[in-house]
């Protein structure tokens, strides 16, 4: 969704050290146990931001992608045959299929009320999805009624996070996904340090909404994301491969399969 769609928020202004040094002489709260059946993953979340059953499958075997996330920009790139939840729904059992635990699916639609029935429509597909609706106004609004009606959702398209996860905090939503990259894109800002301001404030407010960041151009944002305390992120298939690729360790693997080959083990 284009920055255009999003509700008007004066921008935050760029900071000389990161927002998270605010609270550095605050108590940090205990964050909350992984669920069962997360054990070795801690709280880490990684997300496809695919909709390519291609890349659904080519990630499954590495174990390390949760679940998958989409919107209809993401849909349209990748040749989904539309965005609604009857076209969805080959997609939808296909994700699952491919081993995802959990796909995002976006709400569209220019008012609260369409947002909140094509909302009910993508959530009814199957549990495991939970519906995005962009922060305006209207998907507020929306938003709050989902929850309500006993959906999982994401705000999503946050572009002033720090002021933004208030609200979603706020309503309860299960997710909030601010566009990092986008926001960097912006003179004077930077995306990282807002993500991880944001980070910061469902920390002490001890909110359950996770911070799903998004629009992560590369394996630096996250790795510095990680080290302020996000967890949960939306990955591209090419930031994906970026994080796994590391040449010093393909060159130490071809050598100890070399040494193994002369000890007279099978190739």
């Amino acid at each position: 969704v284009g920055a255009a769609a999003l509700s008007p928020m004066a921008p935050v202004r760029a900071r000389a050290r990161p927002a998270t040094a605010i609270f550095e002489r605050l108590p940090q709260p205990p964050r909350a146990a992984p669920k069962a059946g997360d054990a070795g993953r801690g709280r880490l979340r990684l997300y496809l931001d695919s909709a390519s059953p291609a890349q659904w499958d080519a990630w499954a075997p590495t174990g390390a992608v949760y679940g998958i996330t989409t919107n209809p920009s993401i849909l349209l790139r990748d040749g989904a045959p539309g965005c609604g939840p009857r076209a969805l729904a080959p997609l939808a059992r296909a994700a699952f299929a491919a081993g995802a635990r959990e796909l995002h699916l976006q709400a569209t639609g220019s008012t609260a009320a369409k947002l909140y029935n094509v909302g009910l429509d993508l959530a009814a597909l199957d549990a495991r999805v939970v519906v995005k609706v962009v922060a305006t106004r209207a998907g507020l609004e929306a938003a709050a009624r989902l929850k309500a009606a006993g959906a999982r959702v994401t705000l999503t398209g946050l572009m002033a996070p720090e002021a933004q996860v208030v609200i979603a905090a706020g309503l309860g939503a299960d997710f909030a996904a601010p566009y990092c990259g986008r926001i960097s894109d912006t003179p004077g800002r930077d995306g990282v340090a807002e993500c991880a301001g944001a980070q910061a404030i469902l920390d002490q407010l001890q909110a359950p909404t996770r911070l799903l960041v998004a629009s992560l151009r590369s394996p630096a944002d996250v790795t510095a994301l990680a080290a302020a305390g996000c967890d949960t992120f939306a990955l591209s298939p090419a930031v994906l491969a970026a994080l796994v690729a590391c040449p010093a360790t393909d060159a130490a693997a071809a050598a100890f399969e070399e040494a193994a080959l002369q000890l007279g083990a099978e190739p």
